[in-house]
């Protein structure tokens, strides 16, 4: 099992989330955070006012749990429907998950999401 981050423009967050959604990948997580990297928008719309001191831009940070089958397609959809084709367009992460605690009920362990 793998945890799957993408950072990605907010504008492009509802494209990302229909093409996995549509592809029957239903759980996911979305944060609005802001961070620095290379990046550049003609439209400076992400630029941050409450860190302007290190020229922060908000993004979205997409959080996928899936089984190791589905992380190249799943990475795949990201690419596809979260690309702009300028500098900044986001990163993908991908880190091994040893175990999964359902809060709900007592099941633990490697569990089918």
């Amino acid at each position: 099992m793998k945890l799957i981050k993408a950072f990605i423009r907010r504008r492009k967050a509802e494209e990302v989330y229909s093409a996995l959604n549509q592809a029957g990948y239903c759980c996911m997580t979305f944060v609005e955070c802001e961070g620095t990297g290379q990046y550049s928008d003609h439209e400076k719309e992400h630029i941050s006012e409450k860190y302007p001191f290190a020229d922060a831009y908000k993004v979205i940070k997409l959080e996928i749990l899936v089984a190791d089958e589905h992380v190249r397609p799943v990475i795949e959809l990201i690419r596809k429907n979260g690309r702009t084709g300028y500098r900044g367009d986001g990163m993908i992460t991908v880190s091994p998950v040893e175990e999964v605690y359902k809060v709900r009920n007592d099941e633990s362990g490697i569990l089918s999401i």
